[in-house]
């Protein structure tokens, strides 16, 4: 099923990059990154936060060592945040 319109990007599509090794996004603007787009309407974030966190909870390599429940080697700490930007242009 298409998600998110504005990208044509499928459930499929977002589920796959979940369970990726390499990445797996835990945030919407993860996803759009792994998936080489962006944001546009963003009516569609609150669909691919759910489909996240159902790839989470059936994850079948779940355990405490990662904060998304994934015990991959994600790269989760080099994707800058909202939060990183603004501590950040505070510190200038």
């Amino acid at each position: 099923m298409i998600v998110c319109s504005c990208n044509v990007l499928t459930d499929n599509a977002i589920r796959e990059a979940c369970a990726s090794l390499d990445v797996a996004p835990r945030t919407p603007g993860q996803v759009y990154r792994c998936l080489g787009c962006s944001a546009q309407c963003g009516r569609c974030s609150r669909t691919i936060k759910t489909i996240i966190e159902q790839a989470v909870a059936v994850c079948p390599a779940a355990c405490a060592v990662c904060p998304g429940g994934h015990a991959h080697a994600h790269n989760e700490n080099d994707i800058p945040q909202l939060s990183d930007l603004a501590v950040l242009e505070a510190a200038e």
